[in-house]
């Protein structure tokens, strides 16, 4: 059974359509054009591929760390969902053993029983860099061991990320991690220029929220920064939330590197709600304005979603809406090895879409063709 619609305004990941016909089978898209369908519904304002958000720390008033199991995953889908997401990595910051294997239980688990928009699972640490390690509990800082690669090795998790500071997890490791089929990030780090390459060259293939928590470009030392606008292969996230990156410094990156860009939100628990602080790892956040911080005002994730992402890049950055809609869809897909499936609207893709106004207010979203609410 198909379902059908015409669009108002529709972007396939390539181009912009105007009073496009299209159709759902099965989950997929089936029809891109041609006379609209008798029973065709409207869908006012631009249709796009949904976003897909590759650092999602919680949402919904629901941190991962603080409560890994389906009922946060639900919540932070729903208040994502309404932004805008309809694909994430729910991701889990540096935190003890117990907690890592819980939340890949329930990771396993959204995964197996196919949970709308669970995609896999992000670790963000606890192999990082102390001196980057930003609001990382300190106390949980740690080598790679054997008992978390025994997390990482497992095959129910759905796509994984793992972000590592390559100064403290050697090039054999990262090697072992890409056999793992995981995806390695290099990020809350302090590695200088060489030692980055040479975690590139064992099989890393991103960085986490570009120039937060990594080693700067220098003159004389790139850096971490340096390596990731060179690489040409790599890919970045980068948060575009006004507070974590200069304008100037987003748009040079965009120059170096403009594909290989993607959007994150580094999004924490009170994205969709209206709460102010939430407690965290023994202290307190604070939310003021579009901005979070530790009441000592380090930056300490975001309140940002995916569409304020996108609005960012277009109001702020002068960005054509196209490729700040590839920064938020195809990107992502592309780097999560997802291009045949997700992050375009086009004949065979999942029907995963979402319908926003002038406004940048998400209006509808679907997911496998199925209208969310």
């Amino acid at each position: 059974m198909s379902t059908h619609y015409i669009a108002e305004t529709l972007f396939d990941g390539d181009h912009f359509h105007h009073h496009l016909a299209f159709s759902v089978t099965n989950g997929k898209i089936s029809q891109l054009g041609g006379e609209p369908h008798k029973n065709a519904i409207a869908l006012l304002g631009t249709v796009t591929a949904g976003f897909i958000d590759v650092q999602v720390n919680g949402g919904g008033g629901k941190l991962f760390n603080h409560a890994p199991c389906i009922a946060t995953l639900k919540a932070m889908m729903q208040a994502h969902g309404s932004l805008g997401t309809t694909g994430m990595l729910p991701t889990l910051i540096t935190d003890q053993l117990s907690v890592i294997e819980a939340a890949a239980d329930t990771v396993a688990k959204a995964i197996k029983t196919q949970l709308p928009g669970i995609l896999g699972i992000h670790f963000e640490g606890p192999h990082l860099s102390q001196p980057k390690r930003g609001v990382h509990a300190s106390q949980y800082i740690r080598p790679l061991s054997s008992a978390e690669m025994q997390v990482y090795e497992r095959n129910d998790l759905g796509i994984k990320i793992v972000t590592v500071a390559p100064e403290n997890v050697s090039p054999a490791d990262i090697k072992k991690l890409v056999t793992a089929n995981v995806k390695v990030c290099l990020g809350h780090s302090n590695a200088d220029y060489a030692t980055t390459m040479a975690a590139l060259e064992a099989g890393a293939t991103g960085f986490t929220h570009l120039f937060n928590a990594m080693s700067p470009l220098q003159s004389r030392e790139p850096g971490m920064t340096g390596a990731a606008l060179l690489h040409a292969d790599s890919w970045c996230g980068i948060i575009m939330d006004g507070h974590h990156v200069h304008p100037a410094s987003a748009q040079l990156a965009l120059k170096s590197k403009a594909e290989k860009i993607m959007l994150v939100t580094d999004a924490m628990s009170p994205v969709g709600t209206d709460k102010t602080h939430f407690d965290f790892f023994g202290g307190k956040v604070v939310r003021e304005g579009s901005k979070l911080t530790t009441v000592e005002g380090v930056l300490a994730g975001s309140v940002l979603d995916m569409i304020g992402a996108v609005k960012y890049c277009v109001e702020t950055l002068n960005l054509p809406l196209a490729q700040a809609l590839r920064m938020a869809s195809t990107y992502p897909a592309n780097f999560l090895g997802l291009s045949q499936k997700r992050g375009k609207l086009t004949i065979g893709h999942q029907a995963d879409f979402v319908v926003f106004n002038h406004d940048y207010e998400i209006t509808q979203r679907y997911i496998n063709g199925i209208k969310q609410v």
